[in-house]
């Protein structure tokens, strides 16, 4: 098994990375920015892989990252549980096509919907302590004998004659690491609080309003979502907006008024038309994966696209 270079840190780089190390390659990750400041600590993140294509391989990958992150959930230790709660808004829409995977869902009874809302979907599904999981996934490296350093990659031909393998996972940055012009920011913040006993989570359709309704409750701490702002780079938080977040979140969770503000946390969605999963494999004999562009579904398709890059690499070594 070759040598295996992997670009970025985030949730997408360090599931690419544990799963090659696991197959028996030796990897090391190199990362602009430690893992506990990429994009990926933002995350809420409940699983579900909203708004990305192409949809056949995108379903593909969320389910193989669902079986995953279910069994996960049975060790506390890695940030992953399965948390029931509901999805609630003013218009009847028909469910999602990964609906099927989740075959608990049901309609809200009208106990269950908060004020203003018509609608609602009871589920369960994995949501994810990210600043917890990403530590998981580097302790599960370390173990395959993985190792991450911290450095920035300018350019993948920088770095390609010294690694057999390289894969690209640098998210956003792959903008102008490959170069890729399509790859866009969507500019997400979010508010974190105490918890005042919440357990479930709750999502609230806003159409196409890039401010967000999402209550991520975690052990000691609760998510609150939040912003798309599509071609936004600033990653400094803004206080009017974290004051309209926490204001309708409140209207809609009314406990969450006893909480208290404990972080502000923004991240850029590495957004493009298409996720890219691809390897290939230079004149040279180097191979070179891509494994970016999942928007804001890097959780939901994160053992997916890994497991599919880890195969596509020993199809083109074993040939």
């Amino acid at each position: 098994m070759g040598p295996v270079l992997v670009i970025g840190a985030g949730v997408t780089g360090l599931t690419t990375a544990v799963t090659l190390a696991e197959a028996g390659h030796p990897v090391q990750v190199r990362t602009a920015e430690p893992p506990e400041i990429t994009t990926s600590a933002v995350a809420g993140a409940l699983w579900g892989p909203w708004l990305v294509e192409p949809r056949q391989r995108v379903l593909r990958w969320a389910e193989h990252t669902l079986i995953a992150l279910r069994d996960l959930a049975a060790d506390p230790g890695t940030g992953v549980r399965l948390a029931s709660g509901i999805d609630v808004s003013n218009v009847r829409h028909d469910p999602p096509d990964w609906a099927h995977f989740l075959p608990g869902r049901r309609p809200c009874t009208d106990d269950e919907l908060p004020p203003g809302y018509r609608y609602g979907i009871h589920y369960t599904a994995p949501l994810v302590d990210m600043p917890r999981y990403l530590a998981y996934l580097q302790r599960r490296l370390r173990n395959a004998g993985g190792t991450v350093e911290l450095q920035h990659v300018h350019s993948i031909d920088d770095v390609a004659p010294d690694w057999p393998i390289v894969v690209n996972c640098a998210g956003l940055g792959a903008r102008t690491l490959v170069p890729d012009p399509e790859l866009h920011p969507i500019r997400g913040q979010h508010v974190i609080v105490t918890n005042p006993g919440m357990t479930e989570f709750l999502e609230a359709d806003t159409g196409d309003s890039p401010d967000l309704i999402a209550i991520y409750p975690h052990t000691d701490h609760v998510v609150l979502g939040g912003t798309a702002e599509p071609g936004q780079w600033n990653r400094e938080p803004d206080p009017d907006t974290a004051q309209t977040i926490l204001a309708r979140c409140i209207a809609v969770e009314p406990r969450l008024a006893d909480a208290r503000p404990i972080d502000h946390r923004v991240g850029l969605r590495p957004t493009r038309p298409e996720i890219r999963v691809s390897v290939a494999q230079r004149p040279d004999g180097t191979v070179i994966a891509h494994n970016y562009g999942h928007g804001g579904a890097g959780v939901s398709v994160s053992w997916g696209c890994a497991t599919e890059i880890t195969e596509l690499i020993l199809g083109i070594c074993t040939t």
